[in-house]
């Protein structure tokens, strides 16, 4: 991703050299980027048009190495008015440009955050495993990521890669967060070696190779695994030991003329009130007081990274996974 984001820096400026960010859609609308999967696009939309904003705004979909890039070196020059998107790019956006208008409605977050960002949701990492495979290959359950790591699952493991998604960097957080990065790395490598041709570009690529019966076990999004099982298919999932660590997506708005910010804004914080009883359905992690889970969905060992999650942590920790190949 590196590499990657570095490509996307350069590309964005020479788009603000060639004056291609014009700041407003064509027909003057509020533009929306999200890094947002379908399910979070789609509640947003709902809320959005419910609310009266129909017509008013363009949702476009962006990958997050992509979105990334373009906040870090476009700022406030970028085309979108209002993002939502990964925090910790929202952070490192706003050290590096200010470019981001302090929030001018209040929330009942759980957490403490900046002003100008409140969080849309969040996903939590955790093991799955198709109970079938386990069966046929005699395999114990695992109870940690350094099972994973052991050699009777040689072949049979997929894991995110977090040079390509932040997925893995769920998985890389609880590694060095309770094993520190020199017996971090031996049991990184190790893992890596075990998951051969399943190493996913992909978040949701583990669970898919889980559910196809491909490999027996697999770390990735905890709610997706919740779901297979529910759905009847031979998943379970398992909090490993090192603590299941999470990632939130957030909103943010652009600053932008006056006009601009304040429908932006406006939009914002429909989007906090009401369409987040749709995303809890798919991303079942509260947020705002008021919000319940299902006991199912409420991971047994929740844990929070020592360090603030940044783009140079990220970075960090992508060498830390290169450096295990």
């Amino acid at each position: 991703m590196k590499g990657i984001l570095l490509s996307l820096v350069i590309l964005s400026l020479l788009a603000i050299v060639a004056g291609c960010s014009s700041g407003k859609a064509a027909g003057g609308e509020i533009i929306i980027y999200t890094n947002g999967d379908e399910a979070a696009s789609e509640a947003m939309k709902r809320a959005l048009d419910g609310a009266g904003y129909e017509g008013q705004y363009v949702l476009q979909s962006v990958g997050t190495s992509e979105l990334g890039g373009k906040l870090l070196a476009e700022g406030d020059h970028i085309e979108a008015d209002l993002v939502t998107m990964s925090s910790y790019f929202i952070e490192s956006a706003q050290q590096q440009h200010k470019m981001f208008k302090d929030l001018t409605f209040s929330t009942t977050a759980l957490d403490e955050y900046p002003a100008y960002y409140t969080p849309v949701l969040a996903n939590t990492g955790a093991i799955f495993v198709n109970t079938e495979v386990l069966k046929q290959k005699e395999l114990p359950i695992p109870t940690s990521i350094k099972d994973l790591a052991k050699p009777e699952f040689q072949g049979l493991v997929s894991i995110p890669n977090i040079m390509d998604s932040s997925t893995g960097w769920l998985l890389i957080q609880a590694i060095i967060s309770q094993y520190g990065e020199e017996e971090g790395q031996t049991i990184l490598q190790a893992l890596v070696a075990n998951s051969g041709p399943h190493v996913e570009s992909s978040g949701s690529g583990p669970i898919k190779k889980v559910q196809a019966g491909e490999v027996a076990a697999g770390f990735g999004l905890r709610y997706q695994a919740v779901m297979a099982k529910e759905n009847g298919l031979p998943i379970d999932f398992i909090d490993p030991i090192e603590g299941n660590f999470s990632l939130t997506e957030s909103v943010a708005v652009v600053k932008k003329d006056e006009a601009t910010t304040t429908l932006a804004m406006e939009m914002a914080e429909v989007i906090i009130q009401d369409a987040r009883k749709e995303l809890l359905t798919h991303y079942p992690v509260a947020l705002y007081e008021g919000e319940t889970v299902t006991d199912v969905n409420k991971p047994a060992h929740s844990m929070k990274f020592e360090q603030p999650l940044t783009v140079e942590l990220l970075q960090q920790h992508q060498e830390f996974f290169k450096s295990a190949k």
